[in-house]
């Protein structure tokens, strides 16, 4: 009897390592959100000059822009909302390179549309969202 239990609490002690071992953030959760802090940035200065156009489609990108800002500080807390908010900035930013690539074929276009579709698989991962809270 004094065996099973000696057992049960090992398992336990061991389950008890595991969780707070795996509680930490990813190396590869920073790296997302340094790219897309840096994307955002660049997206948000480039509509304020101008570049997207002066109508409606400047203030859609600023508020994407702001969305997916708050989304990358969130997911650094490792909050779910700010992982659900990144995951979907990664896959709208892919859609749009992908489109942007069809229109002007610019291989540019299409290295960040993959290179961003990667991180969004990334994100998706069950490891990654086990980590979050």
């Amino acid at each position: 009897m004094s065996d099973e239990i000696q057992d049960t609490e090992k398992k336990e002690q061991e389950i008890q390592r595991l969780q707070a071992r795996a509680g930490g953030m990813l190396p590869g959760i920073a790296g997302i959100a340094m790219f897309m802090i840096f994307m955002t940035i660049l997206n948000a200065f480039a509509a304020l000059r101008g570049t997207f156009g002066a109508t409606t489609a400047k203030y859609s990108v600023l508020a994407v822009c702001t969305l997916l800002a708050i989304g990358v500080f969130g997911l650094l807390r490792l909050k779910k909302w700010g992982w659900a908010i990144v995951t979907a900035g990664c896959l709208l930013l892919s859609s749009g390179d992908f489109y942007f690539f069809e229109k002007t074929k610019v291989g540019f276009f299409l290295v960040r549309a993959l290179l961003v579709l990667v991180f969004f698989l990334y994100l998706v991962r069950t490891s990654v969202r086990d980590r979050l809270r």
